[in-house]
C-alpha cells in the first residue's frame, strides 16, 4: 500500500514559513483594507464620514452619495470618453506592437539588430515634456480625441516583451512548414501567429487598457473642452482641486446645500465607480495574463 512520504520540517523551515506568512498577511490587509474603507466610505452617511466613525463597516449605510454621482453629467461624459478612449488607444497599441515585435523577431528580418538598439535608445532616452507638447502641437493633434490616442500608442517595453514572446513560442520549424505551403509573412502572422499568442495579445490590451484608463495627464496638458475630458480628469477636478459643477446637476436648492456637506462622500463613490471597469476586465484575462508574463519573461 502507498503511503504519501512526510518530509520532516526543521525548525529553521517552519520559523521561515512562519515569516513568510506574516509577511503576506501583513501585505494584504495593507493592500485590502484601503480598499474595504472606501467601499464602506461610499455607503455610509455624511455625517459618519467626515466624523471619522467608518473603520470598518458601513456606519449607516445609504445609497446617497451614489444617487449624487449618477445626478452628475460631467462624470457619465467622461466615462464615455475613457471607453473610447481606453478602447481605441488599447486596439491601436496592440496592433502597433504587433507589427512592430514580429518581425524583429524573426532572424531573416534585414536590420533587426539596428531597429532593436534604437527601440532601446529611445526607451532610455527621451527628449522630455516640452518637445513632447510641442510635436502634438505641430502634428494638430490639440485639443482632438486623438491626443489622447496616438501619442503613447507605441510602448517600447511592450514591444520587447511581444518580441520574446515570439521568438520563445512560434518555432522556425513552423514558419518554415508555411512557407512551403505558399504561405505568405503577412499571411503567416495574420492565421498562425496571431491564433497562438492570445497570451501575449491579452497582457498586452490589459497594460494598455489600464494605462490609458488611469491616464490624466495628457488630457491636463493636451486639452482644453471639458466635454472631451476622461473619467480620471474629472476625478482630478472632484478629489484634488475639490471642484464640483453642480450646474449640470438637476438639484433643489436645499439639495445642493445637502449636497456640499456631502462632497467627501462623493469622493468615496466616484473612486468605487471608475474602478469597476477595471475589476471587471481583470478576472476574464487573468490565466492570459499569468501565463503571457512568464513566458515572454523567462525564455529567450
Amino acid at each position: 500500500m502507498n503511503q504519501a512520504i512526510r518530509i520532516r520540517e526543521s525548525w529553521e523551515d517552519r520559523l521561515l514559513l512562519t515569516i513568510v506568512y506574516v509577511v503576506l498577511g501583513l501585505v494584504t490587509i495593507a493592500v485590502a483594507y484601503p480598499i474595504i474603507f472606501i467601499i464602506s466610505s461610499s455607503f455610509s452617511s455624511s455625517s459618519a464620514v467626515m466624523g471619522g466613525k467608518v473603520w470598518f463597516l458601513p456606519v449607516e449605510p445609504t445609497w446617497y452619495g451614489y444617487s449624487a454621482v449618477f445626478k452628475y453629467k460631467q462624470i457619465w461624459t467622461g466615462y464615455l470618453n475613457s471607453i473610447f478612449y481606453t478602447g481605441a488607444g488599447s486596439t491601436l497599441s496592440v496592433a502597433l506592437t504587433i507589427m512592430m515585435a514580429y518581425p524583429i523577431s524573426r532572424k531573416t528580418f534585414v536590420g533587426r539588430n539596428i531597429f532593436v538598439w534604437l527601440l532601446l535608445f529611445a526607451m532610455l532616452f527621451s527628449g522630455g515634456l516640452i518637445p513632447y507638447y510641442l510635436v502634438v502641437r505641430n502634428l494638430h493633434l490639440l485639443g482632438t480625441a486623438w491626443a489622447m490616442i496616438l501619442p503613447g500608442a507605441l510602448s517600447i517595453f511592450s514591444v520587447i516583451v511581444a518580441k520574446t514572446f515570439f521568438q520563445s513560442s512560434i518555432p522556425n520549424d513552423l514558419y518554415e512548414a508555411a512557407q512551403i505551403d505558399g504561405c505568405t509573412d503577412a499571411g503567416f502572422l495574420v492565421r498562425v501567429v496571431l491564433f497562438l499568442s492570445k497570451p501575449v495579445i491579452a497582457v498586452l490590451f490589459l497594460w494598455s487598457a489600464v494605462g490609458n484608463w488611469n491616464s490624466y495627464f495628457n488630457a491636463l496638458i493636451f486639452l482644453n473642452d471639458a466635454g472631451k475630458y476622461p473619467l480620471q480628469l474629472v476625478l482630478r477636478e472632484i478629489l484634488v482641486v475639490n471642484n464640483v459643477d453642480t450646474s449640470s446637476m438637476s438639484l433643489s436648492a436645499e439639495q445642493l446645500k445637502h449636497f456640499e456637506d456631502m462632497k467627501t462622500l462623493l469622493k468615496y463613490s466616484v473612486i468605487v465607480i471608475s474602478s469597476i471597469p477595471v475589476l471587471i476586465l481583470y478576472p476574464f484575462i487573468q490565466k492570459y495574463f499569468v501565463q503571457g508574463v512568464m513566458v515572454g519573461a523567462i525564455k529567450e
